[in-house]
């Protein structure tokens, strides 16, 4: 099958690519390249360096490639940002999906594999773990752009036939994560702890979230293309972890000794996050098969070797 990954040169996407290269797809990757790196492209991967929000650039890929399946990873993930500039967040993440399904329905688009967000659609919840039935109060910009999108995916299915599932992640880390930025507490953490510099936590480190490996998530994304389902997948672990919690695993997966050092709590940050996985071992057959610890000590090795080896980071 003919794949376009989107965001394919990315952290979660590149892990994609490499699972369906292993599988024997042809795949093709659209990435501009902002916050991807074409150190993570796996070589037997085409790459088409364009913005997705450039409409002409996406028609002429499209019309070059007519790929069956977008597996679409490509976005503004920045929720910070995305509360900042929601303007951007909807320019990237609704416009620039827009223009992948109005140029791939022109050019025979079969399917879609749509990286959602079970940290963000499902909004601040009383009751966990997020079910996909439950009710979706996103209270970011970055979650209302990601719901959005699961609707104008159904609307795309509803009027063109084009199926699609949404996979809802949960706190996705492992190698490849970027320690710039805020997005991958995990990868912020390593470093700091890699360089001998104290972590801090924000708030009171009580805040919960269900983190998978990004090997567990890419096969998700393997199996979703054998699959007919259309809607929403959690893809989550069910398992809640608190920062303070993550933070002693890390000191110990790099043999750190580091105190808890707690700073501000982060205005309106979500409590608790947590996904219920039953849906996708039913639709899917998947299950997350990397423990929380096992996964920080791949992560750890990955990020000690670059290092090392004196290479980004």
């Amino acid at each position: 099958m003919k794949v376009l990954v989107s965001g394919g040169a990315g952290f979660i996407g590149s892990h994609v690519v490499d699972a369906y290269v292993a599988a024997g797809h042809e795949v093709v990757v659209a990435d501009d390249l902002s916050t991807g790196y074409e150190r993570n492209l796996n070589p037997a991967a085409r790459l088409a360096r364009l913005d997705i929000r450039d409409r002409a650039a996406v028609a002429e890929l499209m019309a070059r490639e007519r790929p069956e399946l977008l597996n679409h990873h490509a976005a503004q993930m920045d929720v910070r940002r995305s509360v900042a500039d929601p303007v951007f967040d909807a320019q990237v993440n609704l416009l620039g999906l827009l223009n992948l399904m109005e140029e791939g329905r022109a050019h025979g688009l079969r399917r879609v594999v749509f990286a959602s967000s079970g940290g963000t659609v499902y909004g601040e919840r009383q009751q966990v773990p997020a079910r996909e039935g439950d009710p979706t109060e996103p209270v970011c910009p970055y979650g209302v752009s990601k719901l959005g999108s699961e609707r104008y995916l159904h609307y795309y299915g509803h009027m063109y036939g084009i199926g699609s599932v949404a996979l809802r992640y949960g706190n996705v880390y492992g190698p490849r994560q970027d320690p710039h930025g805020e997005a991958g507490v995990v990868a912020i953490f390593i470093g700091q702890l890699l360089r001998d510099e104290q972590p801090v936590i924000n708030g009171s480190g009580e805040q919960t979230r269900d983190y998978v490996y990004v090997g567990d998530v890419a096969r998700a994304n393997l199996l979703a293309l054998a699959s007919d389902h259309c809607g929403a997948i959690n893809v989550g672990t069910g398992i809640e972890t608190d920062v303070n919690r993550l933070f002693a695993l890390l000191c110990a997966a790099t043999g750190r000794s580091k105190p808890e050092r707690h700073g501000p709590a982060k205005p309106g940050e979500q409590s608790r996050s947590v996904l219920a996985p039953d849906q996708a071992a039913a639709v899917l057959g998947w299950q997350p098969a990397v423990p929380l610890a096992d996964g920080l000590a791949r992560t750890v090795a990955y990020f000690r070797e670059r290092v090392e080896a004196g290479g980004p980071r």
